[in-house]
């Protein structure tokens, strides 16, 4: 049969044979020559089983050519050539030695196997390295890249070189194990493998690091307008994966009192002896809201309801002699506390038109 092999790789000849019943098969040699010749001769030996024989193999082949089965009783003669080079082509003969009715003899067989072997970069896919493993990578977790040599028959055990801001060495199947970061995102990483031979393979990926906070952000805009006109801001964001983007506008009021605002409709009005006091307020996260007055009543009610980010607390009092004109409303949402007095009137304040934009940018 003819077998295509890659310089740098191996090559296994697969092979088995029979006897006469009366031969013993001791030792199996095997030999190298050109095809065109019509056998191979003792000066062709590349592989002799027999360690104590002065029939010694070509000196290109010590060392390379192994049997798959010691055992010549099972009549397996297969054998492998490791770090094959293209000097390597040609045709292989086996031949069995023993004893015959008590005599030493042997048997060279007709049929030959030629081996083609070709240069690894002109010859199919595994010019690459076989596989290159890079996981999902996140910031400050440990990684492991994986790099496989080529071929289920590599022969001698290849160095496999990392290259990816200085190298790494290791053998065979290697791994590059590292803590990934911001830096390394979008950044390219070599696997080289060298075989015997001066022949090489190599393989380059990008990298994707998921970085919780490998964003920036960008806004665009004027930022001062008039009633009814428009509003044109644009909003960039740089991350990896890519976010979301939600814009949300607050009054300037909510920006600057630790993130929670009294709203329009909020005071008191006081009727005979009931006060009823109204307190709105606006936050993220929502806030909380107290009444002082409270501490010196025990009869009173409390009515809270929510809406999106605002939060609406009523709060009803009997109340005799009440010097007082303002009522306060206390608010915390765990970013600070507001406190407000609330007149005790019907005529309620009013906020003016200021306002600020938030652009929250969420990374999945």
């Amino acid at each position: 049969r003819e077998l295509t092999a890659e310089a740098g790789l191996c090559v296994v000849i697969p092979c088995s044979f029979t006897t006469a019943d009366e031969f013993t098969p001791k030792h199996t040699v095997w030999y190298k020559c050109e095809t065109s010749q019509h056998s191979c001769s003792e000066p062709d030996i590349i592989f002799h089983s027999n360690k104590n024989t002065d029939k010694k193999a070509q000196a290109g082949f010590e060392g390379r050519v192994s049997r798959l089965e010691p055992d010549v009783s099972q009549n397996n003669c297969s054998i492998i050539i490791n770090d094959l080079k293209e000097s390597d082509s040609g045709s292989y003969q086996l031949r069995v030695t023993g004893e015959l009715n008590g005599k030493e003899d042997g048997f060279t067989f007709i049929p030959r196997v030629t081996v083609s072997v070709k240069g690894m970069k002109s010859y199919s896919k595994a010019n690459h390295v076989e596989k290159l493993m890079i996981p999902t990578l996140t910031e400050g977790q440990q990684a492991t890249l994986t790099c496989t040599a080529p071929g289920l028959c590599s022969g001698s055990v290849p160095e496999i070189t990392w290259t990816w801001r200085g190298s790494f060495t290791q053998r065979h199947i290697s791994t590059l194990t590292f803590n990934p970061s911001a830096e390394h995102h979008n950044t390219s990483v070599t696997c080289k493998v060298n075989f015997t031979g001066r022949k090489s393979t190599e393989e380059t990926l990008t990298v994707n690091v998921n970085c919780e906070y490998f964003a920036t952000s960008y806004l665009f805009g004027v930022t001062t307008v008039r009633e009814g006109d428009v509003l044109n801001l644009t909003c960039s964001v740089e991350s990896f994966p890519p976010s979301l983007i939600r814009v949300l506008f607050y009054d300037s009021d909510y920006m600057f009192t630790g993130h929670t605002k009294i709203q329009n409709g909020s005071g008191c009005v006081l009727q005979s002896e009931g006060l009823t006091c109204v307190c709105i307020r606006e936050g993220f996260p929502l806030p909380n809201i107290k009444w002082p007055l409270l501490t010196h009543h025990t009869e009173y009610s409390v009515i809270t309801s929510v809406s999106n980010h605002t939060v609406n607390s009523t709060v009803s009092v009997t109340v005799k002699n009440h010097g007082n004109s303002t009522v306060e409303c206390v608010s915390n949402n765990g970013n600070g506390e507001v406190r407000e007095n609330l007149l005790i009137n019907n005529n309620l304040s009013k906020k003016d038109g200021k306002f600020c934009l938030v652009v929250v940018v969420v990374l999945n």
